[in-house]
This record gives structure tokens, C-alpha cells and sequence, in this order.
């Protein structure tokens, strides 16, 4: 008798090694089959006929094989898989890219019956048909029975898993739902009521396999009944948990700091420059948290260049103050030395001592550090992941600094705080995200924005360059070191590769010393070399003694050089929008006009396109984030498993942004005044069972 706790491997078809499979993508048990639900559904109530297909449009076909086979182009020798298929009411051709794997295992035989799904073009080099590139199919049997789950109806489509297509995990639901007899309801009946949401045994059934009666249209936006109840009952359960954890961790005895009149001389000591109102604004709220009897746990978004930094030292300077110490941890060395020279900068008129903490230190000046550390004497480290080693041991940690959260495991964060007894925490981070989602997201930490740049900046003139106009690229980068600027050039590799043909920032570098600007100093920088060579390098381009520096990514985050208002972004197609927006806030920094150019290789994607559009119309980090969401989703855009954020399987938090807000107005009410003792009870044993396995979340508490 199966039950939703039942290993997938019992299921009939699947049996142990597709299970293995399965696995590898978090299906373990059979609850977790049933919410692995389908990414898109097609109509094959009716198909389009090849006849009524529009280019531009995406379209299900039904046609019959009529020949199919490898072919490699003249000129490029560009290896095609090109199929010829047709219907009653004309013909088609389908190709593949790359895809030699079709040839070798004889996927498509002639008459055979094939769903394909794609976007339609007219084909260049054809006779005036329509193709499709690299369409989604489906092969059918000969003989499709009347009552088929693939045929004559609204049929769910899922993303393949290796050893599992979409066809076959069709299959295994649809048997797994006529077979379970019991599914139980796990959200609280009165909100069931009060929300008219479905019950969980229709949700599902209709999830998978909508009544002949749903709107495809509804589908498509994830609007139908049935969704928004699995959408409801996700969402539900993650406010529970986060507001939980939360209430669990203001239960703690904090350090309550003072902030009398020689804590604010100490801050008017540590203002390089008069603050932003938004840095203002936030850095009351922080003080207003360290002075409280619980410990603070704050999230301090803005964008890059905002002034999080001067901030996040402002609150160290309250805690020195108080006579404990910070760590202060960060995700690259490049940055912990950044951060170090920074605040042994503006801590130098209040004489407090910082250490650094990283991997090119011999032992006996770590062992040194270390003790210092121990005895109070250092007042703040700085250092990467090394701080979570177990011979870091505090005196008295008070404040715990995490900057570019994301970069870290939750659980990192946690073993930092564990160095100290409840001591506060302020975790930063430069990926924007929409304020009221950040609430909701990181429901156990308060939210800080500073929404405001500091004044003076000077704008960013972002284009798009071609490869044909290289030559007038490096006029331009000359002109502008000849005007005492200084010049980044970011490449996406260290070393040339046989599997891409990308710039690689050695080749670069040398190219660069060699033939384009042999009159210049250029330097290079990137992850592989020694702490002292990257110092060296980073000291030559901040004191300006380079003027251009060929580096790899590791100048993302932390890097500021005043005098640096030109960036060069090869292959900027290979990059993620948030990452270009975090490049490109390197620059811009000093009082000069700035400029970002993006090189762009011969063949962009679709996808790349959108991306290169956005960073080039707006240097919002707001916006770029919100667009960023919208071709990513969530779970790509965060990061989930690394940055502690939950991994949903139904819900989108952009998408379902009403949804959310109701799922969490109704998990606090439903924690204030849950309904009796015992429901509560069985309420949070269903909940802890499942918080780690569903949402990759640490456990609730």
C-alpha cells in the first residue's frame, strides 16, 4: 500500500536505479514526485496544423517522420541533425545544433508519430517552409488508446531527468494518483475556509491533470485553482518556519550596547564624509538594534557603491566602543585586504586595531595574530571563511559582519556567530532585492536599505561593442589613460581553452603589454596567484602607478579605485546581468565620466541579448534585479542551497507576490492564535519533518 512517505523506488516502473536517477534531483519519496509538478502543459485536445503556423509564434505540431539525418555545412563544417515531417496540410523541417546523439541512436524513424514544441521561423536556406530549432518532442506509440493520459486532452509536460522523460514521470503520477487512497490535508481547516482553497488530493490531481474545462490560458499563468492552492500551501508553510526561527532567535539574551556621548564622538571620528540620508536613516535602526537587550539580526541591502561598507564600520566602531570585538567575514582575500586598509584608514583617529586573517601568513605572525585576538587586543578581524577555523577564538565577539551574503552557506554565518555568546549580527549584501520581498525572504532578519548614492558620482555610460570596432576601442581606452584615467579590462578565464574560445586574461594581459600598449604599465590580476602578487598588483593600480589592469571577476565585489573610470567587459555575453551590474560598479566611483564596454562575441543568445539590453538602459541595481528575477527565477537568481534561502517547488515569489503576502499575514495570525494546543502540536511535527528536505532550509528550531 503506497503513502506519500513510500521511497519512489516501489513505485511500479521505477525500481532502484531510476530512483537513483530521481534522486538526483531531490525525488525521494513519493510527496516529493507529486509536487515535482509540470513546467508547461500542452493542448492536444487539437494540434496547430503545419499549415496555420505563424513564424514568431510557438507551436505543438503532430506530423509524421519523413526523413531525418546528419549534415555538416560547407563553409563552417557546422554539424546539423536536420528532420524532414509533415501533416495533412504540409511540410516542416526540424534541426539540432550539436546534436550528433540523434544519428547515433536512430531516434526518429520514418512514419514515425511526433509531437514537437518550439518557436517556428521561416527557414533561410529552405524552400519558403517553416523549422524550428532544437524543438522539445515526443515520440508516439502506434496505437493511442481512447482514454490516453497523451493524447485528446490538456497533457502535463515535465523537464526530463536522466532516465526519466517526460513521458514516463507522465506515467508514474498518474499511476501514483490512482493508486494512493489517502492523501491528508496538512493545511489548518479554518484557513482552507476562510481562503477558499481546494482540498490537497484535488490540487494535486488537477495540477498534473486538469479537467477538459481549465483555461490553458490560466495555466500558462499559474492561475488556476489547483496551483494557487500547492502556490498557498508552500508559501504558507515557509512564513510558518521563518517566523519561528525568528521569534526563536529574539528569545536569546543579547548584549545591550550603549550609545552615549562617547560612542557618538567615536562616530564623528569614523565619518570619512558627510553620510547620505539613507546611511543616516539605516545606521539609526543598527545602533537602535545593538542598544537592545536581544541580539540584532540585520540585513543591509543597497546598491553597489551605496556606502554599506562605512556603515557596517560605523556599527563596529559602536561595539569597540562598548569593549567587544567584530569579525567581520568576507567571500574573497582581494576583498578582506580591501575592507582591511579601509578600516585601519578611518579607525586610525579612534586608534583601534585591526587584524587581517588570511591564507598567505606564515605561522608564526598567525599564531601571533591569534593570540592577540584571544586577548583582546585586536578589536576587529577581517578575513575570509579562515575566520570560522576552529583555533579563531574571540575574547569578547559582540558583532558579527557578513559581507555579500550570498556568497556564503547559512550554516557559515551561524558557526561565526557560535565564536561569541548571542552576539549581534549585520549581514550585507549588494544583489538588490525588492524591499518587501526581502522581508519576506529573509523572514528571520530585519531589513535595512540604503536607497540613495552618495552625491558627486559621476554617471555611467554603458554601450555595446563589436568585434569590428576593436581597433576603436583601444583608441578610446588610450585617450582616456592620456587624460590620467585608469582602465579595467575583465575577461571571463585565466587561461585559453580547447572547449571555448573566449579571452582569457593571461592572453590579454600579455597582448595588451606586448603589441597594443607596450608604452603603458599593464598589470594583471586573478585568483591563481600568490597573496603578495595580488597585493602588489592592487596596490600599483589604487596608488596609480598602472594604468590598466586585465583581471578575472575577483575584482566583482570590494575593489574601489577612485581614479578608475573606464571598464572593459570581454564576452560580457557569458555574464549574468548581476554580475555585469557589480563590474560595472567598480567605475564610476570618482568625479570623472565614466564609461563600461561591453564586448560582445559573433553568436549571443536570445537570453544574453535581454540581459545585455537591461545593464545598457539603467544602472538601477533595483531594476536590473527585478529583471534579472524575471529571466532567472528565484531559485537561480538566489542561489538557494548556497545562501540559505529556501528552495520552493512550486511557488515564485516574483510571480506570486499577492499570494505571498496572504500565506504570510495568515502564518502570523496562525502562530499568535493557533487554534488548540494538540492541532499546533501536530501542526509544527509536520512541519519539522519537512522544513530541511522541502525547503533546504536550517531546521526551524
Amino acid at each position: 500500500m503506497l503513502d506519500l512517505q513510500t521511497a519512489v523506488k516501489f513505485v511500479k516502473g521505477i525500481g532502484p536505479k531510476r530512483a537513483e536517477d530521481l534522486a538526483s534531483k531531490n525525488l525521494f519519496s513519493i510527496e516529493d514526485l507529486l509536487y515535482n509538478l509540470p513546467y508547461r502543459y500542452e493542448d492536444r485536445s487539437h494540434f496547430t496544423r503545419v499549415k496555420d503556423l505563424k513564424p514568431g509564434e510557438r507551436a505543438s505540431i503532430l506530423v509524421e517522420v519523413l526523413t531525418s539525418g546528419l549534415m555538416i555545412t560547407r563553409k563552417t563544417h557546422f554539424r546539423i541533425f536536420d528532420l524532414a515531417a509533415r501533416d495533412n496540410t504540409g511540410m516542416v523541417r526540424c534541426k539540432w545544433f550539436h546534436s550528433e546523439y540523434l544519428e547515433k541512436k536512430k531516434i526518429f524513424k520514418q512514419e514515425q508519430k511526433v509531437i514537437f514544441y518550439g518557436k517556428f521561423e521561416v527557414d533561410p536556406y529552405g524552400t519558403g517552409n517553416l523549422q524550428v530549432i532544437n524543438p522539445e518532442f515526443e515520440i508516439l506509440e502506434e496505437e493511442i488508446p481512447g482514454d490516453s493520459i497523451e493524447m485528446g486532452r490538456i497533457v502535463p509536460v515535465y523537464e526530463s531527468i536522466k532516465g526519466c522523460s517526460s513521458r514516463l514521470l507522465r506515467r508514474f503520477i498518474h499511476g501514483v494518483l490512482q493508486e494512493l487512497a489517502v492523501i491528508p490535508e496538512v493545511l489548518p481547516e479554518e484557513i482552507l475556509v476562510r481562503r477558499n482553497l481546494m482540498d490537497r488530493r484535488g490540487a494535486l490531481q488537477e495540477a498534473h491533470f486538469p479537467s477538459p474545462s481549465t483555461s490553458i490560458e490560466e495555466l500558462v499563468r499559474v492561475r488556476t485553482r489547483a496551483l494557487q492552492r500547492l502556490i498557498f500551501e508552500e508559501l504558507f508553510f515557509l512564513e510558518v518556519g521563518l517566523a519561528l526561527k525568528r521569534k526563536k532567535a529574539r528569545s536569546f539574551p543579547g548584549i545591550p550596547f550603549a550609545a552615549g556621548t562617547g560612542v557618538r564622538e567615536a562616530l564623528k571620528k569614523v565619518l570619512p564624509f558627510h553620510p547620505t540620508g539613507a546611511q543616516k536613516r539605516v545606521l539609526k535602526e543598527i545602533v537602535d538594534d545593538l542598544c537592545r537587550p536581544v541580539p540584532m539580526s540585520r540585513l543591509l541591502q543597497g546598491d553597489v557603491g551605496c556606502g554599506k561598507t562605512i556603515v557596517a564600520l560605523e556599527a563596529g566602531a559602536v561595539t569597540i566602543e562598548n569593549g567587544y570585538q567584530v569579525g567581520f567575514m568576507v567571500p574573497t582575500e582581494i576583498l578582506a585586504e580591501q575592507h582591511f586598509y579601509n578600516a585601519c584608514r578611518i579607525y586610525s583617529k579612534n586608534s583601534y586595531k585591526v587584524g587581517l586573517l588570511k591564507s598567505g601568513l606564515k605561522r608564526n605572525e598567525r599564531n601571533e595574530l591569534l593570540e592577540q585576538l584571544n586577548a583582546g587586543k585586536i578589536q576587529m578581524l577581517i578575513g575570509t571563511h579562515a575566520l570560522l577555523e576552529p583555533d579563531v577564538d574571540f575574547h569578547k565577539l559582540g558583532l558579527v559582519i557578513v559581507d555579500e551574503q550570498h556568497r556564503f552557506g547559512v550554516m557559515q554565518r551561524f558557526n561565526l556567530m557560535k565564536k561569541g555568546t548571542h552576539p549581534h549580527t549585520l549581514v550585507m549584501t549588494a544583489t538588490p532585492i525588492p524591499r518587501t520581498l526581502a522581508m519576506t525572504l529573509y523572514g528571520d532578519l530585519d531589513v535595512s536599505v540604503i536607497d540613495e548614492l552618495p552625491p558627486k558620482r559621476s554617471p555611467i555610460q554603458t554601450r555595446t561593442v563589436l568585434e569590428t570596432e576593436r581597433a576603436a576601442a583601444y583608441r578610446f581606452l588610450r585617450e582616456q589613460v592620456q587624460k590620467g584615467h585608469q582602465v579595467y579590462v575583465v575577461c571571463p578565464l585565466i587561461e585559453e581553452s580547447e572547449k571555448v574560445d573566449l579571452r582569457a586574461a593571461r592572453e590579454t594581459f600579455k597582448h595588451f603589454s606586448r603589441d597594443v600598449f607596450p608604452d603603458l604599465r599593464v598589470d594583471l590580476l586573478h585568483g591563481q596567484m600568490k597573496s603578495t602578487e595580488k597585493e602588489e598588483a592592487m596596490r600599483r593600480f589604487t596608488g596609480g602607478t598602472s594604468h590598466i589592469l586585465v583581471s578575472t571577476t575577483v575584482i566583482e565585489v570590494g575593489v574601489d579605485v577612485p581614479n578608475a573610470s573606464v571598464m572593459v567587459v570581454e564576452h560580457a555575453e557569458r555574464f549574468g546581468l548581476a554580475q555585469l551590474h557589480q563590474l560595472r560598479g567598480r567605475i564610476g566611483r570618482g568625479s570623472a565620466r565614466s564609461y563600461c564596454l561591453l564586448m560582445r562575441g559573433k553568436r549571443v543568445s536570445d537570453e544574453a541579448e535581454i540581459r545585455l539590453k537591461c545593464i545598457v538602459e539603467t544602472t538601477d541595481g533595483f531594476k536590473i534585479a527585478e529583471k534579472d528575477l524575471e529571466i532567472r527565477g528565484p531559485g537561480e537568481f538566489f542561489g538557494t542551497r548556497q545562501s540559505g534561502l529556501p528552495s520552493l517547488r512550486v511557488a515564485n515569489p516574483i510571480r506570486d507576490f499577492d499570494i505571498l503576502e496572504v500565506a504570510r499575514l495568515e502564518a502570523m495570525n496562525y502562530i499568535e492564535y493557533p487554534p488548540s494546543t494538540a492541532k499546533f502540536r501536530d501542526f509544527l511535527t509536520y512541519l519539522k519533518s519537512n522544513w530541511q528536505r522541502r525547503y533546504g532550509l536550517v531546521a526551524v528550531g
